[in-house]
Formats: structure tokens, C-alpha cells, sequence
């Protein structure tokens, strides 16, 4: 099984800055038309969050009729440029996605088991993991303890020695890190973000991150380093799946 992750679209309106700087539209309908060129074509697109870039109800619209070029299902998160009642409107015919509440689920992907978590704070650029949402994690894991699983969300559970996006990273990694250690059927924690491909070990499992379709962070490891932008190029992560490999990751450049 061939599964394609993109993460941190932050898809504006014509016009918006977003849409004047970086042309995040632009790419990804590059990224669209990368996904369905590939051979072979993956089975299911992840998508790990800032899915837009102000949560605006004309960027969902633009961004769900890019996404319904894709002729393979598509499953999302939000993440914190996302806002959760406009998401939830715009992929309405997406009944993954619960009608209330947070928008994590779990859905079955053939021979993986897929978790997504909401780890959305309205107004904040961090994220949260409150107990509500770890409860309903540790429960979901629970049904299932023999079923190789991904977990994907937008925020990654751990530290990158990136200082200025650490400053805005997950709150609840350790009562995160307590729950997948008691579940070893996880095999990857799939993560957004960070707009660049990061990989740490992470309670017994794996934690990744993967690149912007857009825009990538500068890796700036200074103590007193700066938040900025370059123009590495856009890319997705491929994850291959076999019953004798497990989960083998390759970052896929979009040109």
C-alpha cells in the first residue's frame, strides 16, 4: 500500500499575501498534479494540517476544488492556521469527518488502521493534546491493539532544536508518549508543521514530519536563531507499506 502525505498547504485567496509571497495555491496544484503523475499512483493523500492559511471560508473553497482533482480518497487534519467549523463545512461530503467536536477519527485503510488527532488551539499557534483527546486516543487504539497503525496529526510530539517553531510546538507530548507506549501496534506518528522532514524516535515508535507543499522552514539550529523562510523545493512524503517492510518513507520533490 502507497500512502502520499502533504502537509502545510496554507492555501490563500487570489490576491492575499500568502498568495503574493509564496503562490501556495499555485503549488499546490503542482502537488495535485505530482500525486496523480506518480507511478505508481498512491492509494490514499494524507493531509496533516494548515490545510489554508487564515481559516477563511474562500480559501476552504479553493482548496476543496483543488483537492477534488485528487482521484484517490483524501483524509485531513487541521492544524493551527486551520479553523475547525469552516474545515468542516467545506468537506462536508468527507463522512470521516464527525459532525461536532473535534475533527479526529479512525478509519480503516485496507491493512493499516489510521488515527487522526486534532490538536488544534483556536487563536494559537501551538497545539494542545487536552485529556479529553488523549482519552479518546488510548480508546481508539484499544479496539484494535493487532492492527498495524498510523497516527497523523499536525503538531509533532516532540522537540527540534529549531527554537522559534519549538516555542510553538505540542502541549501534552508526555501524556502522548504514555499512551503509544502502551500500544505497540503504532507504527508512525505522521506530523506537519515544521515545513521541513524531521525524524525522531518517540515512545517505542516513530515521530516524522513532512515537507510544506509550499514554503520550508530555513534549518537554523542557533540558539538565538530566527524564524524564516526559503525556497527549498516543495515536496511530499511517499509511505510504502508491506507486511515484510513495514513502513518505508521517501520524500518526493514537486517540480
Amino acid at each position: 500500500m502507497l500512502l502520499a502525505q502533504i502537509t502545510d498547504l496554507h492555501v490563500g485567496v487570489p490576491g492575499s499575501n500568502v498568495d503574493l509571497q509564496c503562490r501556495t495555491a499555485v503549488q499546490l496544484e503542482k502537488a495535485v498534479q505530482h500525486l496523480c503523475r506518480l507511478d505508481p499512483r498512491p492509494d490514499v493523500v494524507l493531509c496533516t494540517g494548515d490545510l489554508v492559511d487564515e481559516g477563511h471560508p474562500r480559501e476552504y473553497a479553493v482548496l476543496a476544488g483543488m483537492m477534488a482533482q485528487l482521484p484517490m480518497p483524501c483524509f485531513i487534519v487541521p492544524g493551527n492556521h486551520d479553523h475547525r467549523e469552516n474545515l468542516r463545512e467545506a468537506f462536508a461530503s468527507h463522512s470521516y469527518l464527525p459532525r461536532q467536536g473535534f475533527l479526529q477519527y479512525a478509519v480503516d485503510l485496507g491493512p493499516l488502521r489510521l488515527i487522526a488527532l486534532d490538536t488544534l488551539v483556536p487563536g494559537a499557534p501551538g497545539g494542545r493534546l487536552c485529556p479529553e483527546r488523549l482519552s479518546w486516543l488510548d480508546a481508539r487504539l484499544a479496539e484494535a491493539p493487532r492492527r498495524p497503525t498510523l497516527v497523523m496529526m499536525h503538531h509533532p510530539p516532540f522537540r527540534t532544536g529549531i527554537v522559534r517553531m519549538d516555542e510553538m510546538g505540542l502541549d501534552g507530548s508526555e501524556a502522548l508518549a504514555e499512551i503509544i507506549q502502551k500500544h505497540p501496534q503504532v507504527e508512525r506518528i505522521l506530523c506537519g508543521h515544521l515545513h521541513r522532514p524531521i525524524v525522531k524516535r518517540f515512545a517505542g515508535t516513530v515521530a516524522s514530519t513532512c515537507p510544506s507543499t509550499a514554503h520550508q522552514v530555513v534549518l537554523d539550529l542557533r540558539r538565538e536563531g530566527r524564524l524564516a523562510i526559503n525556497d527549498d523545493p516543495p515536496a511530499c512524503q511517499l509511505h510504502l507499506w508491506s507486511e515484510d517492510s513495514g513502513l518505508v518513507s521517501h520524500t518526493s520533490y514537486i517540480r
